[in-house]
C-alpha cells in the first residue's frame, strides 16, 4: 500500500456517526445505525469511525463494538473509508483491529488509553503494539495535554502510522509539532475537535477535521471544509458563526454534552438517534429549547408560529 497517498485521502470530513439505543431496551437499534449511516452517505461524507467518541464507544460492550464496526463496514460498502474505532487494553485492542481488517475497514483510529497511571514512555508503546500487529494503516487519537508530544515524534517513522487525529486545542505546541514531524515524515493531521477549530487548526498543518455536527447538518460541515480549501476565509468565518453556539452547547460540563446534543438534534430534525447510555445523561430542558433554537436559526426546523391574539 502506499501509505502516503492512503494519508492524503484523509484530508477532508471525519465523521463520527452515533451509536442509537432503543428507549425501552438500551438496545443498539440496527435500523437506526443504518439510517445514520446512508444519512451521511447521501450527504457525500468520505470518512466515517465507527467506534468514536460521539458513537459512545465506552457505552459498548466488547461483543457490540464488534458487532457495530461490521454493519458500518456492510452498510458503507465501500462507499467511504471506514475508520474503525478501536481501544481499551493493548490485546483488546489489537483484537478489535484485527477484527475490523477482516470485516474489511480501511484503517483503524486508536484511542488513546484511558488509564489513571498513563506516562508518555507508556503511551508510546501502546501505540506501537496496536499499529504492528495490524496490517492496515493507523490513526493515532492523541488529546491528553500531559502527554508529551514526543509520542508522536516517536510514532510518525512507521510506515503504517498514517495520521494524527489531535485533540488539545493548543495552537503553538500542535504548529510545533507539526513542522518537526512533517520535516521527516508524511503524517495527516486531522483536527479533532470539530468545526469550532477547524480553521485555526488548518492554517497549522491539519487539512481535515473530525465532525459530530455533520449527523445533524452536513451542508455547513462541507461548506466549511470547501471553503477552507479554497481559501475563501470571509465564508469560513460566516460558517464557523453559524456553528459555533452547536459546539459550545457540546462543549458544556466538561464536554458532558458532546453527544446529547447530537443526538437531540438528530430527533429534532426527525432523524432516529435514540436515548444515550450512561455515564451519559439527557439533556436538561434548558439546553433542549437551546437546540430547537439553534436549529429554527439553521432554518432546518419549521419557524413557529405565531400565536394568534
Amino acid at each position: 500500500m502506499d501509505y502516503a497517498a492512503f494519508g492524503k485521502k484523509l484530508e477532508t470530513i471525519t465523521a463520527i456517526h452515533i451509536t442509537p439505543f432503543d428507549e425501552e431496551t438500551r438496545q443498539i437499534d440496527w435500523e437506526g445505525l443504518e439510517a445514520n449511516i446512508e444519512f451521511l452517505m447521501a450527504n457525500g461524507t468520505e470518512v466515517i469511525v465507527p467506534c468514536g467518541n460521539t458513537g459512545e464507544f465506552y457505552a459498548l460492550t466488547f461483543e457490540e463494538a464488534k458487532a457495530v464496526m461490521k454493519r458500518v463496514i456492510d452498510t458503507v460498502n465501500k462507499r467511504a473509508i471506514v475508520m474503525a474505532g478501536i481501544g481499551y487494553a493493548a490485546d483488546t485492542a489489537v483484537e478489535l483491529g484485527r477484527y475490523a481488517q477482516e470485516a474489511g475497514a480501511d484503517c483503524v483510529m486508536i484511542h488513546q488509553p484511558v488509564h489513571p497511571y498513563i506516562t508518555t514512555p507508556g503511551a508510546v508503546s501502546y501505540y506501537r503494539k496496536v499499529i504492528e500487529s495490524l496490517d492496515i494503516p493507523s490513526v493515532l487519537y492523541f488529546k491528553d495535554a500531559h502527554l508529551s508530544d514526543d509520542i508522536l515524534l516517536d510514532l510518525a517513522p512507521l510506515d503504517k502510522c498514517v495520521g494524527v487525529k489531535y485533540a488539545i486545542n493548543d495552537l503553538p505546541r500542535f504548529t510545533r509539532t507539526v513542522r518537526q514531524v512533517s520535516a521527516k515524515h508524511h503524517v495527516t493531521w486531522i483536527c479533532g475537535t470539530a468545526e469550532k477549530w477547524a480553521p485555526y487548526f488548518y492554517n497549522a498543518g491539519a487539512k481535515g477535521f473530525t465532525s459530530g455536527l455533520i449527523n445533524v447538518h452536513p451542508d455547513l460541515s462541507k461548506g466549511m471544509l470547501k471553503a477552507l480549501q479554497t481559501h475563501n476565509w470571509e465564508t469560513v468565518w460566516k460558517l464557523w458563526e453559524e456553528a459555533l453556539p452547536f459546539e459550545n452547547l457540546r462543549a458544556k460540563y466538561h464536554a458532558g454534552n458532546n453527544v446529547a446534543v447530537v443526538k437531540e438534534a438528530m430527533e429534532q430534525r426527525g432523524l432516529r438517534a435514540g436515548i444515550t447510555r450512561e455515564p451519559v445523561d439527557p439533556l436538561n430542558e434548558a439546553d433542549k429549547k437551546e437546540v430547537t433554537a439553534i436549529l429554527h436559526q439553521w432554518g432546518l426546523l419549521p419557524l413557529v408560529k405565531e400565536i394568534k391574539r
